[in-house]
This record gives structure tokens, C-alpha cells and sequence, in this order.
């Protein structure tokens, strides 16, 4: 039998050890010999983008949620209206970009009540921004703002991690944009019309889900403009393929 003592004793290097491990990055999940997938937060590790073209703005998204390794959702849609003409892409976790969204849709819509018209893109924009910037600390987002309004028609900003706000022609972000800077920087051209701003969106997301182990699914895609919104979906074979070394 264990004495008291031997077992105080024993309980305080079971802990040293924990913390020790743990500070090599090691969850205590992992090392109970649980799978990772159970001790680490839903993101939506992700590749997003959005294109300005003459008259609006196409946006698209993968549709993969992972908790660490584990697919946790591979239909999720990551084009979360925040308006009516006003949409956000949303990267980072789950759990902080899905608050931030209802939040910022809340606001607009009681804007919008307010001064009797839809409310401005980049007014949305700035309520992203303002939240990002202002729990910098706490949150883990990426956004990109896109939609149209009756002063400057179709517009793209980017709030990265921090909170910073910058108005783009063409935005990406996510974990998978890393691998397709190349593909958008020669390929994109400004004044391309919608139909080329759906195949420009569809080739960069079908780029970065192969070569991104957290972006995959299936390619939702949307434009918006005067007329309303109009959404697509591409799954399965319909993704475009490219040469898979």
C-alpha cells in the first residue's frame, strides 16, 4: 500500500510532468492517448477570397471545418450574409467569426432601421474592424467584407488578425491563400466580368484545397450587385482540376 506521503509526492511529479510536456506543445488530450481532435477548438482553417468586377463583387469559400486533424464539417458555409448586398468571409475559429458575424449583422440591420436605407459596405466594414481591433488579444479572425451599395457599388475589404481594414480589388485569406499568392497575382486583371470572376474564384479555392490540408468540400461561390445575390456551388468532379504532383 501507498502511503499518504507517497502519494502526495506522486501526484505533484504526475503534475510536473504534465506541465513539462505540455510546454513542449502537447495537449493533455494527447497525452491520455486521446486523439488531438478532442482537445483542440473548431477553426475554420480555411481559404477564402472575394473580386470587385464592373457593377459588384464575387466571393467565394472552401466548406472544410477542422478541430486539429478530425473534419469536423465538410459542408460548412463560410459566405455569411451580414445584409441584404453586405456578405463576410470568414476565417480563423469558428466559435469567434460566427459571434463577430451576428454581431456586426445586428448592428447593420438596426442601421439600417435607423436612417431608413441599406447601410454602406464599408460601414459594415468598419464595425468588423472596430471589433477585431478591439479584442485583438482574444479573438482569432480573419474576415473579408464584400458586397454593393448605391454610393460606390461594389466593394472588397480585408480585416486580417489585428484589426487592420484596407479596401482591395481582390482579397484573399485563409490558411490555403499562402498557396495561391502566386496564381492571383498573374492571373487576376481589374474589369473582368462576372463570368470571369466566378472561374478567377473557383481555379484559386480548387488550387488551395489541394495543396491545403485544412481547406477542402466543396466551392461555394456568390455574387452580388444591384440585382441581389446570386450563390453557386461546385462539388465533386465540377471542381476544375490542375496537374497533381
Amino acid at each position: 500500500p501507498i502511503s499518504s506521503a507517497e502519494s502526495i509526492i506522486l501526484t505533484f511529479n504526475m503534475a510536473a510532468v504534465l506541465n513539462s510536456v505540455k510546454s513542449f506543445g502537447m495537449s493533455e488530450a494527447a497525452i491520455n492517448g486521446s486523439p488531438d481532435f478532442m482537445d483542440a477548438p473548431v477553426s475554420t482553417g480555411t481559404s477564402i477570397m472575394a473580386v470587385e468586377f464592373n457593377g459588384g463583387v464575387v466571393i467565394g469559400a472552401d466548406s472544410r471545418t477542422t478541430t486539429g486533424s478530425y473534419i469536423a464539417n465538410r459542408v460548412t458555409d463560410k459566405l455569411t450574409p451580414v445584409h441584404d448586398r453586405i456578405f463576410c468571409c470568414r476565417s480563423g475559429s469558428a466559435a469567434d467569426t460566427q459571434a463577430i458575424a451576428d454581431i456586426v449583422s445586428y448592428h447593420t440591420n438596426f442601421h439600417s432601421i435607423e436612417i431608413g436605407e441599406p447601410p454602406l459596405v464599408r460601414t459594415a466594414a468598419n464595425l468588423f474592424k472596430d471589433l477585431c481591433y478591439r479584442y485583438r488579444e482574444d479573438l482569432t479572425a480573419g474576415i473579408i467584407v464584400a458586397g454593393w451599395d448605391k454610393r460606390k457599388g461594389g466593394q472588397v475589404y480585408s480585416v486580417p488578425l489585428g484589426g487592420m481594414l484596407v479596401r482591395q480589388p481582390v482579397a484573399i485569406g485563409g490558411s490555403g491563400s499562402t498557396y495561391v499568392y502566386g496564381y492571383v497575382d498573374s492571373h487576376f486583371k481589374e474589369g473582368m466580368t462576372k463570368e470571369e470572376c466566378f472561374q478567377f474564384c473557383a481555379n484559386t479555392l480548387a488550387l488551395a484545397m489541394f495543396r491545403d490540408g485544412s481547406s477542402g468540400g466543396v466551392i461555394r461561390l456568390a455574387a452580388i450587385n444591384e440585382d441581389g445575390v446570386e450563390r453557386k456551388v461546385i462539388t465533386g468532379d465540377s471542381i476544375p482540376k490542375f496537374w497533381e504532383g
